[in-house]
């Protein structure tokens, strides 16, 4: 496993399963290499609604909804920003999204509050090709 690009191994949040930890769910051991990810977000300028947010989720909330209720970006899609490719993503942000399984609005698998130039990001998967 190691370190992530900025030196660090630290799990942020508290979250059941994060992009942080492997996940031994469906059989899949590791990720098989992907060229595209299809991505929803929660995106908040301020890191304490984006945490709130988190919260919300690791509570149980379907994605969608709290992406809905908190997102300042593609909120009415349920933070859906469809299928992503290698490239057009920014770099923290794809990093991120490429070490996720994929996973359900309902019991998703998140990252751990990604900073970008945009803001907090919260990640989920829902395929990889």
């Amino acid at each position: 496993m190691g370190k992530n690009k900025s030196g660090s191994n630290e799990k942020k949040g508290n979250a059941s399963k994060t992009a942080a930890e492997p996940s031994e769910s469906k059989g899949k051991g590791s990720l098989k290499p992907a060229t595209a990810v299809n991505v929803r977000h929660v995106l908040c300028e301020k890191h304490s609604r984006a945490t709130e947010a988190l919260e919300k989720i690791q509570g149980g909330q379907r994605f969608d909804k709290v992406a809905q209720e908190y997102s300042e970006d593609k909120a009415k899609a349920g933070g859906s920003l469809g299928w992503m490719t290698r490239g057009s993503m920014v770099g923290a942000f794809q990093d991120a999204a490429f070490a996720l399984q994929p996973s359900t609005v309902d019991k998703p698998i998140l990252s751990p509050l990604v900073k970008t130039n945009f803001g907090y990001h919260i990640i989920m998967i829902e395929g990889r090709r």
